[in-house]
């Protein structure tokens, strides 16, 4: 599952970490990558020493350079940690999104309402937290069964500390 919980403190503080699931390590993009060029540059063989070459291969050369550009992009719109800390006194969200974008959120956790919006969200089984006069989502990039996990696993743990 693409969150985890770490075993409590000294002072009994519970934190979680969830970040978006990846089905392509970076690993596996350098391997996909190499094999396209190697796939674009076969049938390319039967051109070695002609001019036609010189004119297919800015062309292809850009293929390659845009995949890796695509896949690059999409690694760093997916760089989400979101941060929760559960104490006896606050508990706090706290979100890194992609290029240094971070949002805190905090509140008295005996107030704390977690709700899974099983159709009203923008995603299926919605996933939000609200107190202090806010509502803030909770592993929106995670998939429905994790988050209907995550639910049940929160408010198992919430309901321990009150």
């Amino acid at each position: 599952m693409p969150y985890e919980w770490f075993p409590p403190s000294g002072d009994d503080t519970q934190r979680l970490h969830l970040w978006p699931y990846r089905s392509l390590p970076r690993r596996g993009m350098v391997w996909f990558i190499g094999g396209t060029a190697a796939l674009i540059a076969l049938p390319l063989l039967v051109l070695i020493g002609s001019p036609v070459l010189w004119g297919l291969l800015p062309f292809l050369i850009a293929a390659i350079a845009g995949i890796w550009w695509a896949l690059n992009r999409s690694y760093k719109d997916g760089e989400i940690l979101e941060d929760l800390t559960l104490t006896a006194t606050e508990i706090t969200l706290i979100r890194h999104g992609p290029r240094g974008l971070r949002k805190a959120w905090q509140a008295n956790p005996h107030w704390v309402r977690i709700t899974l919006h099983k159709t009203k969200g923008p995603v299926p089984d919605y996933l939000t937290l609200t107190g202090n006069g806010r509502e803030v989502e909770l592993g929106a990039f995670l998939p429905p069964e994790d988050r209907v996990a995550l639910e049940a696993d929160l408010r198992k743990r919430l309901a321990a500390l009150r």
